[in-house]
């Protein structure tokens, strides 16, 4: 079978996604790719931003391909699954100037995975995995018959029909994945990097685990990258040194939760590359935060969330430590790398005078705490099941109404006020019955 791998070329104009509108690895894809063409299937991959072409143009080099099955993604890459753009616009624009010139066609992401129905109708997709979606892509291009294939969701005369839970990959012994030298060269940042460098060489993605053992209340990971996963470390590093010898200088771990992990630290102390990495400060202890600094961190994201114990049981953290022991940690990993930013969300717990205390006290330190971002309620979140129970065909429309109602102001990493999803969607996805 031919089958064409597409991650559209995205925009995010009054939308509320939270992540980073630069370029990333398509590692969803590129995992695919991998083990479509392990069972002797004909793959191409394309990507919007690394190939700088807008949707017409992707659309035109899948027709020209001619596949039997057409993949689009509907979140920018793996790391941003847990924080997708709400709206389907990007990938019912591409699949639009596709106009059935790709066979049959697959949405994967976060959307169809909590909501099939909604983003069949919506993308007029014949099908929808949901869950992670490597395996499932090799079973359907496998088989005529999708009805039997686990993990996905169709509209069948306009019921429908699901089969199997949602699905999750192996993971564990994904083989080193490689990238086209004009993809990495269309990669020159360095996601969430702000040291004073050098800024040496591309940029790139890569995976050491998947999941997290954690369940706070604002992570949308319920139908997707939940349980935890540690990828053999022997491929990683492979994956890594052909990185590095492609001329990549800096890495990212896209990670929900990097976790100490002291043979891959050792490892890559003797590694010409740095990296960045996200992660729950309260996991590590001094020693390693500075073989951490000594393995070529120079940024860590790290959930802190909220800054009072109140705070963080609300959100489920699960976290044993008081702000004071949490900001030493975070003070004293800034000693070995040399940006570090406390993540917080905002929440009813944390008044203004608290906030201001432990922001000034952590910036005037060297960390970067931010300005607490609100929380949006992810349909595969916790906090959207706390509040309206399961999700149904309305909820990403729920949660946006929510979010747009309960905030005057919103977080300094958002340039715009974010306009309502049926504005966003009206004029490209398909009417829903």
């Amino acid at each position: 079978m031919k089958v064409a791998l597409v991650n559209p070329a995205w925009s995010y104009d009054g939308s509320i996604y939270f992540g980073c509108r630069h370029e990333h690895l398509p590692l969803e894809l590129g995992y695919s790719k991998a083990l479509l063409e392990a069972a002797g299937h004909a793959v191409l991959m394309l990507d919007g931003q690394l190939m700088r072409a807008g949707n017409g143009a992707l659309a035109a080099q899948v027709a020209d391909f001619r596949p039997d099955m057409t993949v689009v993604t509907t979140a920018p890459t793996y790391l941003f699954w847990r924080c997708a753009p709400p709206e389907l616009r990007v990938p019912a624009e591409f699949l639009a100037a596709l106009a059935g010139r790709g066979g049959r066609t697959v949405a994967v992401g976060p959307h169809g995975s909590a909501t099939p129905r909604p983003t069949l109708e919506k993308l007029g997709v014949d099908a929808v995995v949901r869950g992670e979606c490597e395996e499932t892509l090799v079973a359907l291009a496998q088989t005529s018959d999708w009805d039997r294939v686990d993990g996905v969701a169709r509209l069948v005369d306009g019921d429908l029909v699901t089969r199997g839970p949602t699905m999750a990959s192996p993971f564990v012994d994904h083989a080193p994945l490689s990238w086209p030298r004009e993809w990495l060269e269309n990669h020159p940042h360095h996601h969430h990097r702000f040291d004073e460098g050098p800024f040496v060489g591309f940029g790139a993605e890569v995976e050491a685990s998947r999941g997290c053992p954690y369940e706070c209340a604002f992570c949308a990971k319920i139908d997707y990258r939940d349980k935890y996963r540690r990828r053999k470390l022997e491929h990683v590093l492979a994956e890594i040194d052909g990185l590095i010898d492609q001329g990549v200088g800096y890495l990212y771990f896209i990670d929900e939760i990097f976790l100490p992990q002291k043979a891959l630290l050792e490892a890559l102390v003797e590694r010409p590359v740095v990296f960045g990495v996200q992660t729950r400060i309260d996991l590590w202890k001094p020693d390693l935060l500075e073989l951490l600094g000594e393995a070529g961190c120079v940024s860590i994201e790290a959930g802190l969330e909220s800054l009072t114990e109140e705070g963080r049981a609300m959100l489920a953290k699960r976290c044993r430590m008081d702000t004071p022991e949490l900001a030493a940690l975070l003070v004293k990993a800034r000693a070995h790398v040399p940006f570090v930013q406390a993540n917080l969300i905002g929440t009813p717990t944390d008044s203004t005078e608290i906030v201001a205390h432990w922001r000034e006290h952590l910036i005037s330190r060297g960390v970067w705490a931010n300005d607490p971002v609100p929380l949006y309620p992810y349909p595969s979140s916790p906090s959207y099941r706390d509040l309206w129970g399961m999700p149904d065909d309305r909820a990403w429309e729920r949660a946006h109404e929510h979010y747009l109602a309960a905030f005057d102001r919103f977080s300094d990493i958002q340039d715009e006020r974010p306009r309502p999803l049926p504005e966003l969607e009206n004029a490209c996805c398909g009417v829903r019955a």
